[in-house]
């Protein structure tokens, strides 16, 4: 199973200190038994504002991690998907009581620390997402990008009940408000999504520094530009900071199975971009050479002839 996958985080233009975190672990992760073809990504985003959101991003990240250690769950008749769900969500739960109790032992004053935190773990045949927070999974499929995830913010919770249209809530000052994450609460509620993959399918998970600062429409057209996932991460943090950078950003951006043709395209575009200026004289002087040589060639049979 071939997944291209790349990842960038960013402090943005103004912070002072990146609370985000992220993990990108393949099938070459040292200790692996959870799969043998795929990957598992996640992205935490520590809530600003508290007490030292970064410890709780990358508490949450590093404990997710040991789930690769788990057996991969059997499959239960009727219930196939249900094993890989309930396994992520047990470690999110996990990471959870970790974070709380870390508040208890040493945050005595201040708003406590916490994160959100979302999780895709990508299999031959399927995509198992859990999320709490405002986080992101966006699917881009057939030149189409669509959001995979719900926010758990105030301000989406207003949407749903028809109380506020999704433009008021966009330029809301109260989006930032979370109505779930991790570590805050004893409790945590998780979501959790799975759906069928496509040769071809396209993943990205984001922090809200990317979406807050970049339209849904800009990022697919990113999705468009038909390039590497390191190069559409790449550019989409910076139009994040050239749009304000006013939070961190993080970015997950993965290929899953992309054909052979686009594999060799991008190679030979990041090649031809490396190498540039001496690739084409490479090309004119054999292009030159073989002309020469044809030329001599004719005008020798030419001689003979006569």
């Amino acid at each position: 199973m071939r997944i291209d996958v790349a990842a960038q985080t960013d402090i943005g233009r103004r912070k002072r200190k990146n609370e985000d975190f992220y993990g990108v672990f393949r099938d070459d992760s040292p200790g692996l038994q959870l799969f043998r073809e795929g990957a598992l990504l996640c992205v935490a985003d520590g809530l600003g504002g508290h007490v030292a959101g970064e410890i709780a991003s990358k508490l949450a990240v590093s404990i997710l991690r040991d789930i690769l250690k788990e057996p991969a769950p059997a499959p239960v008749e009727g219930q196939e998907d249900q094993g890989y769900l309930s396994l992520i969500k047990q470690y999110i739960v996990r990471a959870n009581d970790n974070v709380h109790k870390t508040n208890q032992d040493l945050v005595k004053s201040g708003r406590p620390m916490g994160t959100t935190l979302l999780a895709a773990l990508i299999t031959p045949k399927k995509v198992y997402i859990a999320n709490v927070g405002d986080s992101r999974c966006y699917l881009f499929r057939d030149d189409e990008l669509v959001c995979r995830t719900e926010d758990h913010s105030w301000v989406d919770e207003q949407v749903k009940a028809g109380l506020m249209s999704k433009a008021e809530a966009e330029s809301d000052s109260r989006k930032y408000i979370l109505t779930r994450s991790v570590g805050t609460h004893p409790q945590v509620d998780i979501d959790d999504y799975v759906w069928d993959i496509q040769p071809g399918d396209m993943l990205l998970l984001c922090t809200d520094g990317l979406v807050n600062m970049v339209k849904d429409a800009d990022i697919t057209q990113e999705f468009k530009r038909n390039a590497s996932p390191a190069e559409i991460a790449h550019r989409l943090v910076n139009i994040a900071n050239d749009n304000g950078g006013k939070d961190n950003i993080t970015v997950i951006v993965a290929d899953i199975m992309p054909s052979l043709g686009t594999v060799l395209a991008r190679r030979l575009k990041a090649f031809s971009k490396k190498r540039g200026a001496k690739l084409l004289y490479t090309l004119l002087f054999l292009l030159f050479g073989g002309l020469c040589f044809l030329a001599g060639y004719w005008l020798g049979q030419g001689g003979a002839a006569r």
